[in-house]
């Protein structure tokens, strides 16, 4: 099993890339929102081995071209609520924010709740 966290903002978004072990397959990587970014993110994903989920937090509007793109290649995908993302994240002992560690975080996160995390 894979995990894809992704940490969406304005105009882009940090992806990183999980094994079920929490080893990283894909160190973060910046990806803009165009279509041809995202597309080649649907590629890396569907290179992938093994069963993958991909996990975003909401973040208004943002996280939606990107989530409906997704959708459009029938990959799974689970939307996460911030509140409970930082729920999570507080249960975590490493300190800082950034947006390659939130990747690092939410592909956590979904690894962690990988039975439970819904469409």
């Amino acid at each position: 099993m894979i995990s894809v966290g992704i940490d969406v903002s304005k105009g882009k978004s940090t992806v990183c890339i999980l094994d079920n072990y929490g080893t990283i397959i894909k160190k973060p990587f910046i990806i803009e929102h165009t279509k041809e970014s995202i597309n080649g993110l649907v590629t890396t994903i569907d290179g992938l081995s093994e069963e993958t989920k991909i996990v975003m937090e909401t973040t208004g509007i943002y996280h939606l071209p990107i989530l409906n793109y997704l959708l459009e290649h029938n990959l799974f995908v689970s939307v996460i609520n911030p509140l409970v993302m930082n729920k999570y994240a507080n249960t975590n002992i490493r300190p800082g924010k950034t947006d390659n560690k939130d990747s690092i975080l939410i592909a956590s996160y979904g690894i962690d709740h990988w039975f439970i995390v819904a469409k």
